[in-house]
């Protein structure tokens, strides 16, 4: 079913193309370095050992140029997580999210992503992949409005976007459909928001 999501007013829909563009231009002229990689990746494992044993965590197949979450597969999975990867449908619908394993059959999906062969579960934690960053929680993606309509449907989920520090920008405009995110983990520090007011940056 195609969840409704109106467009951006043209106004908001400029200063994103804008910005977005941007962004990409500066990702593609810097790539992270192994260090940088292996910062994020326990930042982002930190976060999820605050969940109960046995809860659901999505991550993310990586698009090319994207952070590599990958190493944390068998990591999380190995302290008792259920680690769910999304399977990305037509444009304007959800993303569902479905149980890897080690083994497990791996389907190739859009954008030159994989997805398990497995069932569907609803995370409790979801890590969402960003081009840029601010403190308020805003988060710019790459315009396909994926991760918006999914965290909609989510509203119990933890929802926590990744990215390199060098991702921050002073300000992501924001429509009434961005979904604001809880935190964001970096390669440098964890931030916490709440109620739209940075709590951090933290290390706990």
């Amino acid at each position: 079913m195609t969840i409704p999501h109106d467009t951006d007013p043209p106004a908001l829909a400029g200063a994103k193309a804008r910005l977005r563009q941007h962004c990409r231009a500066m990702r593609e002229g810097a790539s992270p370095t192994m260090a940088q990689e292996q910062a994020l990746r326990a930042g982002i494992a930190a976060r999820v050992d605050t969940l109960s044993p046995g809860s659901a965590v999505a991550l993310v197949w990586p698009l090319p140029g994207e952070l590599d979450l990958r190493p944390l597969f068998g990591v999380l999975h190995g302290r008792g997580y259920r680690v769910l990867l999304p399977f990305t449908p037509p444009r304007g619908q959800p993303l569902s999210f479905h149980h890897w394993h080690p083994g497990v059959t791996m389907c190739n999906g859009r954008f030159a992503t994989r997805h398990p062969d497995g069932h569907a579960y609803v995370p409790d934690m979801v890590f969402v992949p960003l081009l840029a960053f601010d403190r308020r929680g805003g988060r710019l993606g790459y315009g396909g409005g994926y991760y918006d309509r999914t965290l909609a449907r989510l509203p119990h989920a933890v929802a926590i976007g990744y990215g390199l520090a060098a991702q921050e920008v002073a300000q992501i405009p924001m429509g009434v459909h961005d979904v604001p995110l809880s935190g964001i983990v970096t390669d440098r520090e964890w931030i916490r928001y709440i109620a739209g007011h940075v709590d951090g940056p933290a290390r706990d």
